[in-house]
Order: C-alpha cells, then structure tokens, then sequence
C-alpha cells in the first residue's frame, strides 16, 4: 500500500507519520488488492483552525482507492491520535461495509441460478 500524509496547519514530524503509516498497514488486511495494482491512500491530518484550543481541534482524513473504488473516512477529535485511531476504524468498517455487500450480491445471484437449475425459468 503507497500512503501519501499531507500535513495541514501545523507540522508533519517523523513520530505522526510512523503512526499513521503503522496504523494504515494494520488495516491493509481488509482491503482485497489486485496483483497490479497497489493500493493507494491519501492521508490529510491537522488542525481544523489556528485560532481554537478547545474543542475537536484535529482532523484525519484518508481517501484509500482500491481497484477502481473510492473510500473516504473523515474524524475529528480534541486530540491528534485519536482522530487518527478513529479514521482508521472507520475505514475499517466501511471497506467491510463493502466487502459484506459484494458477497451477499453474490450469493442472491447464485441462489437465482441454482433455482433456473433446479426447477426452470417458469418457477
């Protein structure tokens, strides 16, 4: 997986980095990634605004494009890592939202051929 990390109204240290890319590749094992393409996600993180203290100051955002589709998770939250542990579990469970939709079309296409089988086009 390629991670590009955009640092947005403050300063991109080596310690944030080394955490999103640690907690990007731990959620690489939910994306089904074609032999030739690698995956690519695009990481944006920092403050919503110079001027508040208070609040849900930081933001994560990455947008992961696997095999032609789009997945995008945003956070907010007072505190940096935990933006980031939380736009993580999001794309967590969107990429299996995904995952759970494409088998369950499948399995529904199946099921109408196996009854064409079984008892013809009439039934």
């Amino acid at each position: 997986m390629r991670i590009n990390i955009k640092a947005t109204n403050m300063e991109l240290t080596s310690a944030i980095s080394s955490y999103v890319e640690e907690k990007l590749k731990s959620a690489e094992k939910f994306v089904l990634a074609h032999k030739n393409e690698d995956p690519l996600a695009e990481v944006e993180i920092g403050k919503t605004t110079n001027h508040h203290h208070s609040g849900e100051v930081f933001r994560a955002e990455v947008n992961l494009s696997v095999r032609g589709k789009q997945f995008r998770a945003v956070s907010e939250q007072a505190d940096l890592y935990a933006a980031i542990d939380d736009m993580r579990t999001e794309l967590v469970r969107e990429l299996n939202s995904h995952k759970d939709k494409a088998r369950t079309l499948f399995r529904r296409g199946a099921g109408a051929i196996k009854n064409i089988l079984r008892f013809g086009k009439d039934n």
